[in-house]
C-alpha cells in the first residue's frame, strides 16, 4: 500500500501564483517571477517533480472567480493534482473565511496537499493553529488597502481626471494616459448618430442604418484597433447596432467635451457589484478635452429624446400577457415577442422576436398570431383534453403511459449506451495519462510531448465528466416521468374544475406552443399551432375533429391546426 507521502508525489503538483496592484506596496517579493522561483525550489526539496503553474497577474486577493485559481480547482475537480503550494496564505486569497473553507474543507475532501511555504503550513504535518489568524490578518489588509485605494479614487476623481475608460469616439493620448484625445475614425460614426437624431429618426432606424453601412459596433472597432476593452461576450454579427448602444451615445455627455466621475459605485471591497449613483453625487468637468459634439447639438438632442413618444406598454389591463415566454417561433426556435397595436391599442399580438424586417434579424417571416386567437385556439383544446378525460378516463390515462412508456424506453437506451460510451472512454483516457506519465518518468517521452498530451487527455476528460454527470441526471429524471403523468392528469382535472384559464394554470399544463407562418390568402388562410405539454410533450388525441376557427376579425376566417394534425 502507497504512504501519503508517494501518492501525492504521483499527481500534479499545482504552483499557484497570484499578485494584483495592491501588492506592489510590498516590494518585489511578491512578482509572479520570485514566486515561481520560490515554488519551484520548494517543490523540488519536498522531491515533487511533476509540477505545473497556475497563474493570476493583476486579480484582487477577495475575488476567487480568477481564470488561474478556477482552472487549478478545475483540475482538482478531475482528480490531476495532489499538491497545491503557494508562497504565502494571502496569495491564495484575502478573505479569511473563503480561504479557510479551502485549506480546512475542500483540499483535505479532495486528497490534496497543501502548502503555504512562507507561512509555514503544510497539511501533510497537521493542523496549523496560526493559519486563521493569518487569514484574518489576510482580510485586513485588503479592507485597508480597499481603504486607500478608495482615498485615492475620490482624490483622482475631483480633481477631474477621468475615472474611466473613453467613449467610442475617444482613446487615451499615448503621451499622458490620464487625457482623452478625438480618434477620427470612430468620432464621424458618433457625429453621423446625433446627425439622424436631429433629422428625427429613432434610434431603431439609426441602427438599421449603420448596419446596412456595414460600420464596425464599437466592441468589434476596438477589438480590430488592438485596444484592451473590456465588455460583454462579443456580439455574433460585429455590424449589428442595438437600439441601447444609440441611445447611450446620443446621452454621453463626454461628447462635448466634459469628464463625468462616479456615476456608480460599489459598497465594500468584498461586493463588486456596480450600483448607479444619484446624478446629484456625479463630479462633472466641462470642456476638458476636444469635443466631439457642440453643445448646443447635444442640447438639442436631449430635448428631442426627452419628448419622444414612449410606446404602450406591452401589458393589457395593467398584467402581463399569460402566454409571454409560452409562444416560440416554429421555424427558428425564437420567442414570440409580445406587441400592442400601435393605432388601436385593444389589438395584441405576437411576432417572432428575430424576424429579419422586425428586429434585422435571420427569421425570414414573422409569425404573426393575435393574443386573443391562441387563447381561443388553447382554451379549446384544453377543453377537447378535459372532455376525452372525463368521457374516455382508462383510455386517456393509457395513453398517456403508452407515450411516456414509449419515450422512457427509447430515451432511457439512448442515455444508458451513450453513458457506458463516455464511461470507457473517461477509464481509457486515464490509463492514457498513466502510460504517458510513465513513459516520461522513464525517459520514453520528452516533457514538451507529456504536456501535449496530458494537455489533450485532460480536456477530453472534462468534457467526458460533464456528459457523465449530465447522462446520470437525465436517467435519474426517467424514473419521475409516472409521477409526471399523474401529474399532468391531476392538472387536467383541475382545469375542469375551474372552466377557466389562467397564467397559474397555463404553467402547470404548458411547456411551450410552436407557432408557423401562417398559409393562404390574407384574409382567408390556415396557420398550425403545436402545444407541447408538460411531461408529455405533443397529445394527438384519436376523437380529432375539425380545424378551430378564432373569433378575432370581422371579415378574416383564420383556421388553427392544432397538435399534430398536419405534421
Amino acid at each position: 500500500m502507497q504512504s501519503k507521502k508517494t501518492q501525492h508525489n504521483i499527481g500534479v503538483t499545482a504552483l499557484y501564483c497570484r499578485l494584483s496592484r495592491d501588492d506592489g506596496m510590498e516590494g518585489d517579493s511578491n512578482s509572479i517571477q520570485n514566486q515561481k522561483k520560490l515554488l519551484s525550489q520548494h517543490a523540488k526539496e519536498q522531491g515533487l517533480d511533476n509540477t505545473r503553474f497556475y497563474v493570476d497577474d493583476g486579480y484582487t486577493g477577495t475575488n476567487f472567480d480568477r481564470p488561474g485559481f478556477q482552472k487549478m480547482i478545475e483540475d482538482i475537480e478531475l482528480g490531476y493534482i495532489s499538491t497545491v503550494i503557494v508562497k504565502d496564505l494571502s496569495r491564495l486569497g484575502r478573505r479569511y473565511d473563503t480561504v479557510g473553507y479551502y485549506t480546512d474543507t475542500y483540499f483535505p475532501d479532495n486528497d490534496v496537499r497543501f502548502i503555504a511555504v512562507t507561512d509555514n503550513v503544510d497539511s501533510d504535518e497537521g493542523e496549523n493553529e496560526i493559519a486563521p489568524f493569518k487569514n484574518i490578518i489576510n482580510e485586513w489588509y485588503a479592507k485597508d488597502i480597499s481603504k486607500k485605494c478608495r482615498a485615492s479614487y475620490r482624490i483622482r476623481g475631483n480633481s477631474g481626471e477621468p475615472l474611466s475608460q473613453p467613449p467610442y469616439g475617444y482613446v487615451k493620448d499615448p503621451s499622458d494616459k490620464k487625457k482623452w484625445i478625438v480618434e477620427p475614425e470612430a468620432a464621424a460614426i458618433v457625429k453621423d448618430i446625433f446627425q439622424m437624431a436631429l433629422e428625427g429618426k429613432s434610434n431603431e432606424t439609426i441602427a438599421r442604418t449603420l448596419q446596412e453601412r456595414k460600420v464596425l459596433i464599437p466592441k468589434a472597432y476596438w477589438e480590430e484597433k488592438g485596444y484592451n476593452r473590456g465588455g460583454k461576450v462579443r456580439q455574433p454579427d460585429k455590424y449589428r447596432w442595438c437600439k441601447t448602444t444609440i441611445t447611450k451615445t446620443l446621452t454621453q455627455q463626454e461628447y462635448c467635451g466634459d469628464i463625468i466621475n462616479f456615476r456608480s459605485y460599489t459598497k465594500s471591497y468584498k461586493n463588486k457589484k456596480k450600483i448607479v449613483n444619484p446624478k446629484e453625487n456625479w463630479a462633472i468637468f466641462k470642456e476638458v478635452h476636444e469635443p466631439i459634439i457642440d453643445r448646443n447639438t447635444f442640447e438639442t438632442v436631449q430635448k428631442m429624446i426627452t419628448k419622444t413618444k414612449r410606446r404602450a406598454p406591452k401589458k393589457e389591463n395593467g398584467e402581463k400577457n399569460m402566454f409571454c415566454d409560452f409562444l416560440y417561433c416554429a421555424d427558428c426556435g425564437s420567442k414570440l415577442w409580445h406587441h400592442t397595436n400601435s393605432t388601436n391599442k385593444d389589438i395584441h399580438f405576437f411576432s417572432c422576436s428575430n424576424y429579419k424586417k422586425d428586429t434585422r434579424g435571420t427569421c425570414a417571416t414573422r409569425h404573426y398570431v393575435r393574443a386573443d386567437a391562441i387563447e381561443q385556439v388553447v382554451m379549446l383544446e384544453l377543453r377537447r383534453l378535459a372532455k376525452y378525460l372525463e368521457t374516455n378516463e382508462e383510455e386517456f390515462a393509457q395513453l398517456l403511459a403508452d407515450k411516456t412508456n414509449a419515450d422512457m424506453i427509447t430515451e432511457q437506451k439512448h442515455l444508458e449506451y451513450e453513458l457506458n460510451k463516455a464511461l470507457a472512454r473517461n477509464s481509457a483516457v486515464t490509463n492514457l495519462l498513466a502510460k504517458a506519465y510513465e513513459d516520461n518518468v522513464g525517459g520514453k517521452l520528452t516533457d514538451e510531448m507529456f504536456m501535449q498530451l496530458s494537455h489533450k487527455y485532460e480536456v477530453e476528460q472534462f468534457e467526458l465528466k460533464g456528459k457523465i454527470k449530465e447522462y446520470r441526471e437525465r436517467l435519474a429524471r426517467i424514473g419521475e416521468m409516472k409521477q409526471n403523468k399523474d401529474d399532468f392528469i391531476k392538472a387536467v382535472r383541475k382545469f375542469m374544475e375551474m372552466k377557466t384559464l389562467t397564467a397559474p394554470m397555463l404553467r402547470e399544463l404548458i411547456d411551450h406552443i410552436d407557432v408557423y407562418e401562417k398559409e393562404g390568402a390574407s384574409k382567408n388562410y390556415t396557420q398550425r399551432v403545436v402545444i407541447y405539454y408538460r411531461f408529455v410533450g405533443v397529445l394527438d388525441l384519436p376523437d380529432r375533429q375539425e380545424n378551430y376557427k378564432a373569433d378575432t376579425r370581422k371579415g378574416v376566417n383564420v383556421e388553427y391546426i392544432p397538435a399534430s394534425k398536419s405534421a
